[in-house]
């Protein structure tokens, strides 16, 4: 599958059509053309784990990015930078030359650099999860819908075949009526890596994201949610490390489970559907395949147990195909900012720190 089929399947089988975005202006009030050179993106911060898997994805993509270099404040992720050949600059340089800010930055700063950059009027990608709060999300919305300007969220499974597959079967009703969703996502984290989830909820706050994504894409918004944060491991801190949430719609429950203590987690990733035709299992995520059992034939899959195969997935390439095209055709990203905005709402909601009665 090339590029170009690529983002094509993915983007339509997200369900979510790609509405037109009102042209971007120069100081005159007149569109401008949206440049056919490849595109320059800066990196607003280094921290977070994720940023170096998108340098090395953005630098084999040439025609699409040029990453023209990284501010940060730590030596240690400058130096993490230069080894990958992207130089350090400065505030000027990156809001003067850049077409697209990557905000890639610990996750307490996520919306102050997002907030930043959109200031600027600049595109943003902006690494999950968005805000320590919906207000300061809802904030960021606000500004990229007055600049005219995408925020494109950092779920990393957006675009993975097996999950748009799934989510497809789902939402046509080739699995009859959903009934219940079963995700978890696991790894294990050493004393010092899981002080990265030092946050209300813990990981489900940083991890938990990715399968609760997802799940209000294939729902929407859950009239209810129960939470279970625990702190399990044997460990000096207070980090939730086992988490468990439970979202609750009219005629369905979905169940997502995160825990950082699970000695073969990333191959206890997966993702389940039941309907009263059938199943969909995707495991494990990272190389996806799905497990289909049907009762009956339902749209191109036959009745009975099926394994279907994906090309090679790796992250970040639909993602950033998808946005290069996005912004040079002016055009909006398939996940509406309503739905990212769904979804972070019942992120908050499933690691308590929001309120059930609000």
């Amino acid at each position: 599958m090339n590029r170009r089929e690529f983002i094509s399947t993915s983007t339509a089988a997200l369900a979510l059509s790609s509405v037109e975005l009102p042209g971007q202006t120069g100081p005159d009030g007149v569109e401008a053309a949206v440049p056919a050179r490849p595109l320059k993106i800066g990196f607003l911060g280094g921290a977070h784990s994720h940023g170096p898997g998108k340098v090395k994805v953005l630098q084999e993509s040439p025609m699409d990015w040029k990453v023209i270099g990284i501010l940060d404040s730590s030596e240690e992720v400058r130096e993490r930078y230069a080894k990958l050949g992207v130089k350090s600059i400065g505030e000027e340089e990156l809001l003067a030359d850049a077409d697209v800010i990557a905000v890639e930055s610990d996750v307490k700063d996520h919306y102050r650099h997002a907030k930043h950059a959109l200031d600027a009027g600049k595109h943003v990608h902006l690494e999950k999860p968005p805000s320590m709060t919906l207000e300061e999300f809802q904030e960021i919305v606000a500004i990229a819908a007055s600049k005219k300007r995408l925020v494109q969220m950092g779920y990393m499974w957006r675009h993975n075949p097996g999950l748009i597959a799934a989510l497809e079967a789902a939402g046509k009703g080739w699995l009859g009526d959903v009934y219940l969703v079963r995700a978890e996502i696991n790894k294990l984290q050493s004393a010092a890596d899981r002080l990265t989830n030092d946050f209300p909820g813990g990981t489900m706050f940083e991890l938990g994201c990715h399968i609760i994504d997802p799940v209000v894409r294939l729902l929407g918004r859950p009239t209810k949610i129960d939470t279970y944060l625990k702190h399990s491991g044997d460990f000096p801190d207070v980090i939730i490390d086992n988490a468990i949430a439970v979202l609750d719609y009219p005629r369905v429950t979905a169940i997502v489970g995160s825990s950082i203590l699970h000695p073969t987690g990333g191959s206890n990733r997966h993702f389940h559907i039941y309907g009263s035709n059938g199943t969909a299992l995707v495991k494990p995520l990272d190389r996806p395949v799905m497990e289909l059992e049907l009762k009956e034939d339902a749209g191109p899959y036959k009745k009975g147990k099926s394994t279907i195969e994906f090309p090679p997935y790796r992250r970040y390439v639909g993602e950033f195909a998808e946005l290069a095209d996005a912004v040079r055709s002016n055009k909006a990203l398939a996940v509406t900012p309503e739905m990212d905005l769904l979804v972070h709402e019942a992120l908050l909601r499933a690691c308590g720190a929001m309120d059930e009665k609000r």
